[in-house]
């Protein structure tokens, strides 16, 4: 406990140790320059007798003993120097201080081997001597000014915000394992991301250029693959992650029990792609499905119609759309249940298409406003509800997308354990609106389809999920049990909200088990730091007034990556939390690292990929052959049905003939 007393006393001692500093310094001068002293009348007997008594003592025997003597005294009352704080000293005035003192107090000896009048030497060793002796009492004196718990040595709080990380490899036959390497209080360890569990599904965040497909999606992709996955990769900018895809199957295919088979749809090169029916009957086993598909084409064209779902004019075009699919589901067996087959025949006109679509009693509830509005001349309300669908169909009306779509080269029961498939879907950033649609009718037929028991493990990737219509809800909360594992790379949550309405999108934000983000700034930001935590930080405080300086140091509860973190992060720089299993625990969930690629691996082994297979020679005749012939199948429906009814007594009531 420190006391006035106690101080007074420190300061007694320090005084008392200086002066003895200064008095042997002094005999050292009046021994060394004795002439000069007796010239200057500066000597007396008493003071003669005093030095001879100290010669004795040996004080005197070697000619720096003295001087050291008295530096180390000085050295001592330096050490007990509480000098006022001060902000502007640092180390690097006073050692220079310190080591200059030190140099004149010690050269000046070489004053005395100069030749010349012995006073003029004595007065100039020991001013040199003085000199020196002041620069090493102000250097130490500097010393004891100097604040020494600089708080500003990290001014962006980094190595408080650091925290352990899981640094075991922890492995398992659905897990992504990728090595990283982090900050622990100012040292570089290197860790692994383990998402042991990604059928809790994986959210992949973060802006444009943070890394989300370098760093993490073609990572699921190979690792799958390698480890027996069917899958399904949405490739936002075709054919970037389906090349990977592609050469991994190739490397791996014989790691399956079954061999799997590729596929791939790309609007853009029907060379390369495969033909796929979304509205396969086989597969559409009760009107609800028709309903599903018709909803998600829909929506998918008319993005704005996702968060005004229950409206009259949104909903009466998605019945009149299920209306048309199922009469095709159910005509013939569903020979002609094609999308270009419904959009060609809800063109038709009124007359023919509502007698066609009556002859299908399941659709009648559906069609019934329709043709009642149109038997009461209630064109503007007619239009209202059909308009906009067949306006809305029309966009995707082309002979290319005609041509994948009426094919039936594959299913889509990917999961099939005796056909098991890796098939790659192509949107193209120039035209999402119109690829958007249809693939997310293909997303939404195939998610419902392999939701089931006792199917193979399967990896879902989307990249770019936003651009999809496609409802991951309820894959994401029950797909876990049938081993289905889904990756969603988003660029903010803002952009998932925009397109799905703040409700969905925050689900699918809650529900994810696994959580990687790289850059992102505002809401989304905020979102992960509170998900990601607090940690205990160290915080000091510096406090400096007239006679003193204090510091107070501290501990608090404050955020591990706050959220201005998020927003600075480098490319390949993630946080987030992963999700464990009861079988491997994690306790150190929360990660904030460096995800390490080997670069010139990675580049080495993109430049010895094979393109994409071209599937078949296709020319600009073939594929308008098919659009005509769809157009004619339609026209050959719509007469053979109006001639059975016409020659049918008890059905010709379900002709419409409006004048």
């Amino acid at each position: 406990m420190q006391t006035g007393e106690n101080d007074q006393a420190m300061r007694k001692i320090l005084d008392m140790t200086r002066l003895i500093s200064i008095v042997v310094l002094g005999l050292h001068f009046y021994e060394v320059c004795y002439g000069a002293f007796a010239e200057w009348h500066l000597t007396a007997p008493l003071s003669d007798r005093l030095l001879a008594n100290i010669v004795w003592t040996g004080l005197f025997s070697n000619f720096y003993k003295a001087k050291l003597i008295a530096l180390a005294f000085l050295a001592i009352a330096l050490i007990g120097v509480k000098g006022k704080k001060d902000e502007k000293q640092n180390f690097r005035t006073a050692f220079i201080y310190l080591l200059s003192g030190l140099l004149f107090f010690f050269i000046s000896f070489l004053v005395l081997l100069v030749r010349g009048k012995m006073t003029v030497l004595a007065g100039l060793y020991m001013g040199v001597t003085g000199l020196g002796y002041l620069l090493f009492l102000s250097g130490g004196t500097m010393l004891s000014r100097i604040i020494r718990d600089k708080l500003s040595g990290d001014i962006f709080n980094r190595d408080n915000e650091t925290f352990p990380q899981e640094e075991r490899l922890l492995e398992n036959e659905f897990s992504v394992n990728l090595p990283t390497r982090y900050w622990l209080k100012g040292k570089l360890r290197n860790g692994w991301l383990n998402i042991i569990s990604p059928q809790r599904s994986t959210a992949v965040i973060g802006s444009p250029g943070a890394g989300k497909s370098y760093f993490l999606i073609r990572h699921f992709i190979t690792q799958h693959i390698r480890k027996g996955f069917s899958m399904l990769v949405f490739d936002f900018k075709m054919p970037d992650l389906s090349v990977i895809a592609y050469n991994t199957w190739l490397k791996y295919k014989g790691n399956y029990k079954v061999e799997p088979k590729f596929y791939a749809i790309d609007f853009d090169n029907l060379a390369c792609s495969n033909r796929c029916n979304p509205l396969e009957p086989s597969v559409m086993l009760d009107i609800t499905d028709a309903v599903e598909s018709a909803r998600t084409i829909l929506l998918g064209l008319n993005r704005e119609w996702v968060k005004k779902q229950g409206d009259f004019f949104v909903e009466s075009p998605i019945n009149f759309l299920t209306a048309i699919i199922w009469f095709l589901k159910r005509y013939k067996g569903g020979e002609f249940c094609t999308l270009p087959h419904v959009i060609e025949l809800m063109q038709a006109d009124y007359d023919q298409l509502f007698t066609v679509l009556r002859t299908e009693q399941e659709i009648d509830v559906l069609i019934n406003p329709f043709v009642s509005a149109y038997l009461r001349d209630a064109v503007e309300q007619l239009e209202g509800q059909i308009a906009s669908a067949k306006i809305t169909m029309s966009r995707i009306a082309s002979p290319q997308l005609y041509y994948i779509l009426s094919g039936n080269e594959f299913t889509l029961d990917i999961n099939n354990p005796d056909a098991p498939k890796i098939v790659c879907m192509g949107n193209n950033p120039q035209k999402i609106q119109i690829y958007g649609a249809v693939l997310s009718l293909f997303v939404n037929r195939l998610l419902k389809i392999i939701n089931q028991k006792n199917k193979l493990k399967c990896s879902l990737i989307m990249d770019e999920y936003p651009t999809l219509v496609a409802d991951m809800i309820p894959t994401i909360a029950t797909g876990r049990s049938n081993l289905i594992s889904t990756c969603l790379g988003i660029q903010d949550a803002s952009q998932l909200r925009k397109e799905y309405g703040r409700e969905a999108a925050d689900v699918i934000m809650n529900i994810v088990g696994n959580m990687v983000v790289g850059q992102v700034a505002g809401d989304t930001a905020k979102l992960v730091s509170e998900k990601i935590g607090r940690i205990m930080q160290d915080r000091e405080s510096l406090s400096i007034n007239r006679t003193d300086t204090s510091i107070s140091k501290s501990k608090q509860l404050e955020a591990a990556v706050p959220a201005s973190r998020i927003s600075a992060l480098s490319s390949g720089e993630f946080v987030g939390l992963v999700a464990d299993t009861p079988d491997q625990k994690i306790e150190l969930k929360s990660f904030h690292c460096e995800i390490i690629n080997d670069h010139e691996a990675l580049k080495k082994e993109a430049d010895g990929y094979l393109p994409l297979p071209e599937i078949r020679t296709i020319n600009p005749g073939i594929v308008q052959r098919n659009y005509l012939q769809i157009k004619q199948d339609v026209q050959e429906i719509i007469h053979e049905v109006m001639e059975q009814l016409l020659n049918d007594p008890s059905r010709v009531h379900l002709v419409i003939r409006k004048a």
